[in-house]
């Protein structure tokens, strides 16, 4: 089985509370995935990667958009011939410091609304750098999010960055450190968005999760 690359599909962009209780509501089956990310992290390469050039705009200010995106992906089923639909949550970045406090604050209460109400079947992906590690908001964030009982992996991303054994040497280190403040999470990932290292495990891993979910309503 494999995501169909360049088969996904934007269905809507979401900035107001009303209107995503309202989706919410009328899809508490959704079956799908979730990223989300600190700003800069290279969510949106990282998307584009797994499902194919262009699905997720790479935006020059980080920590601007301020809605979720919501898209449809297609997986496929070679031996069978078939086709599956899931959903795909583009959720804006947290912690950019560059943002007036009323739009951090619209930001924060439609997570909150997203978080509430999304289906159980949605797999969150939480996107880090490598290079810079348990930084405080992400970890602000995984205080946060773990009340809400999602299955949750990290992928630690730009891996290709760390180009010296000075860099190499230094993650390594930390990694004892990384395990045990992530040990409620599934998974872990270490990725390349532009050299595409880890993202076949991300996409068997992504596949795992909601072919597990598809045997009760995958799609509505």
């Amino acid at each position: 089985m494999n995501i169909q690359k360049g088969k996904t599909e934007f269905l809507m962009g979401i900035d107001t509370v009303e209107q995503l209780q309202q989706w919410l509501n009328e899809h508490t089956f959704a079956n799908g995935i979730a990223f989300i990310g600190r700003s800069n992290v290279g969510k949106s390469s990282l998307i584009n990667s797994l499902f194919g050039k262009s699905t997720a705009r790479v935006s020059k200010t980080p920590g601007r958009t301020r809605q979720i995106n919501i898209f449809d992906f297609v997986v496929e089923n070679k031996e069978t011939k078939s086709l599956e639909h899931f959903y795909l949550f583009d959720v804006p970045g947290y912690g950019h410091a560059e943002v007036s406090k009323e739009m951090a604050r619209n930001w924060q209460v439609l997570l909150d609304t997203f978080f509430q109400l999304c289906s159980e079947k949605i797999l969150l992906l939480n996107i880090q750098d490598s290079r810079h590690p348990l930084q405080e908001s992400d970890m602000v964030f995984h205080d946060y999010i773990k009340s809400f009982d999602l299955e949750t992996y990290v992928l630690f991303n730009k891996i290709d960055k760390l180009k010296t054994q000075s860099e190499r040497a230094k993650l390594k280190a930390r990694m004892p450190a990384i395990y045990n403040k992530f040990k409620w999470v599934k998974q872990i990932h270490f990725t390349s968005a532009e050299k595409g290292d880890g993202i076949p495990e991300v996409e068997l891993s992504i596949i795992n999760f909601v072919k597990r979910n598809s045997d009760m309503k995958g799609f509505n």
